[in-house]
């Protein structure tokens, strides 16, 4: 095999390794921009969780009308329980708490109760 076959095929490979890797960015930071939003507590008050489970530290409480961002949903298969995942803001004063709530009522369409999304298999 001569230099130039070697060069052609050294470039081949890692053009089209940058294409791949170009094609995997921009379908992440599409894929984020869709899971992140913002909506309010619509219960009387829920427990913030550290994990997505009934069994999880509770590290905060939010309550009616306390502003939530938003940004990953999640199914505990054994409590057949949906929760969402962000960063809570009290009204009362303005803390800040990071963790997993109940979906009823923190879901992107601020009802209560809310449709859940599918059942993953």
């Amino acid at each position: 095999m001569t230099i130039h076959s070697r060069v052609r095929r050294a470039l081949a490979a890692i053009s089209i390794g940058l294409a791949v890797a170009a094609g995997g960015l921009a379908s992440a930071s599409t894929a984020q921009a869709y899971d992140t939003g913002h909506t309010t507590i619509s219960c009387k008050a829920v427990k913030v969780r550290k994990d997505p489970s009934k069994k999880s530290t509770v590290v905060g409480i939010a309550y009616r009308h306390d502003k939530v961002a938003y940004n990953q949903f999640a199914y505990k298969r054994a409590e057949k329980t949906w929760y969402t995942r962000g960063t809570v803001t009290r009204k009362s004063d303005g803390k800040k708490i990071r963790g997993y709530m109940i979906y009823d009522c923190a879901n992107p369409y601020e009802s209560n109760p809310a449709p859940k999304p599918s059942i993953p298999k």
